[in-house]
């Protein structure tokens, strides 16, 4: 049992719905291996709640939050700075509370993605070939951020309103391009990584229909969903022989830069969260 004190330092995640999440697992699991005095816990706010309560935190009552959906463009714009990274996404999944009454907002979600392709597909290099992105929503342009951060020189934004993509492309410059989910085949030609951005395959959501076996043999296939572990879409890639990483170690990755931010340190070595996680999922 989390033992409570009057010097308990509290963070947490918001959403809604938030009780799915998987991120207090985590946290918890943290700050009882490296024997911290805190607590993440989630909230789960209606929408037209969200800036009410957001603002009612200033001041440092909470250390900081998470964001998920829906609010993650939302936090951003509630925030008094924000960070690169979060400018470059269009949103933020880390709400940083200062204790002048100031908000922080930032990014770490491109930095999941990028540090679960260094665990799941260790000899992946985003800038030796093109990378596809699935979607055109607030996850793709984290993705596709984050890709060019580290390197990427052929981007290609995938969705079925092509204008949607083409905003993106225009946002982050000339090596992001824009294609219809029409020409996904074209698309997925000489890429080396494919990244499902899109809600399709959470459960109970409708699968994506798409010609992965169009992607090179060698192409890292990605889907940031992470319930169900294996989508449609990953168990499809792994039928075709493709490597895979799913969104359970992405959301991991992501977790460990905003409990630095949260608790002043990063987390303690040689916590297992993901299968501590995995069992929650019933897996």
């Amino acid at each position: 049992m989390t033992r409570i004190t009057g010097a308990t330092v509290v963070a947490g995640v918001v959403g809604h719905p938030i009780a799915h999440s998987m991120s207090p697992i985590l946290h918890n699991a943290w700050l009882a291996a490296a024997g911290i005095d805190g607590v993440y816990v989630p909230f789960d706010v209606s929408p037209e709640n969200f800036p009410s309560f957001t603002k009612g935190l200033r001041g440092g009552s909470l250390s900081g939050l998470n964001v998920t959906v829906p609010f993650k463009t939302q936090a951003m714009a509630l925030a008094d700075q924000v960070s690169e990274r979060a400018r470059l996404a269009q949103a933020a999944n880390v709400l940083v509370f200062g204790p002048d009454g100031g908000i922080l907002a930032d990014n770490t979600d491109g930095l999941g993605l990028l540090t679960a392709f260094a665990v799941q597909a260790p000899g992946f290099d985003p800038a030796a070939a093109p990378v596809a992105i699935l979607g055109a929503g607030g996850a793709a342009r984290g993705a596709a951020a984050a890709f060019l951060s580290a390197g990427a020189r052929d981007i290609r934004i995938i969705n079925r309103t092509v204008a949607r993509a083409e905003e993106i492309a225009a946002d982050l410059g000339g090596c992001v391009r824009a294609y219809g989910l029409d020409q996904a085949g074209p698309g997925f030609d000489g890429v080396g990584a494919l990244i499902n951005a899109t809600s399709a395959g959470l459960s109970g959501a409708g699968v994506l229909d798409v010609p992965i076996a169009a992607t090179p043999r060698t192409a890292v296939v990605m889907d940031m969903v992470y319930k169900p572990l294996l989508t449609p879409f990953l168990a499809q890639a792994q039928a075709l022989g493709r490597p895979t990483v799913d969104g359970l170690e992405m959301l991991i990755g992501q977790a460990i830069p905003a409990f630095h931010a949260f608790f002043g340190q990063p987390p303690p070595e040689g916590v297992d969260v993901r299968t501590l996680a995995k069992q929650a999922l019933g897996l």
